[in-house]
C-alpha cells in the first residue's frame, strides 16, 4: 500500500486527479457521504483554491487504484476551535478491516499541525477507530440549517 500526502504545494505532482479522489470518496463514503460538488469544494478548500484556508489530502493506493482517502481542512482558528477538521475519510469496501483506515489516520495525525475535530454519526462503525486514536465526544453538536 502506498500513502500519498497532497497539499497546495504538492498538488501538481499527485498521482491521482481531483476528479478521481472526489469520485472515490463519493462512492466509498456510503450513506455517510455528500454529493460530488460538496466533496470537490472541500478538496478545493484544502488545496487553497477559491479563498480556501488550506489543509491537505491523504490517498492510499494499490498500484493505480485508490483504496482510501482523507481530506483535512484548516479552520484558521486555534485554542477555542481545533485548527483542523477531518471532513472526509473512507476506505474502499473490499479493503476495510485491512489497515487502510489506520494508515490514513497515522499519516493524517503525523501531518496535521494542531488539534483535529471530526463529525461522526453514532452508528458509524469508524467511530471505534477514532476513539482508539483518542478522539472524544464531549459536546452535543447542534446545527441551524438555512
Amino acid at each position: 500500500m502506498n500513502v500519498t500526502y497532497i497539499d497546495a504545494n504538492t498538488n501538481s505532482n499527485k498521482p491521482f486527479t481531483d476528479a478521481q479522489i472526489v469520485a472515490f470518496l463519493h462512492t466509498h463514503l456510503d450513506q455517510y457521504g455528500d454529493d460530488k460538488e460538496s466533496i470537490s469544494r472541500c478538496l478545493n478548500f484544502a488545496m487553497e483554491r477559491n479563498n480556501g484556508l488550506g489543509g491537505f489530502a491523504v490517498v492510499a493506493s494499490e498500484g493505480e487504484e485508490i483504496i482510501g482517502a482523507v481530506i483535512i481542512n484548516k479552520t484558521g482558528m486555534g485554542g477555542y476551535i481545533p485548527e483542523n477538521i477531518l471532513v472526509y475519510i473512507a476506505a474502499h469496501q473490499k479493503y476495510r478491516g485491512k489497515g487502510v483506515g489506520r494508515a490514513l489516520m497515522d499519516e493524517t495525525l503525523k501531518r496535521a499541525v494542531g488539534d483535529i475535530a471530526l463529525h461522526v454519526e453514532k452508528d458509524n462503525p469508524a467511530r471505534f477507530m477514532y476513539e482508539k486514536y483518542g478522539f472524544t465526544n464531549p459536546y452535543l453538536e447542534m446545527r441551524l440549517k438555512r
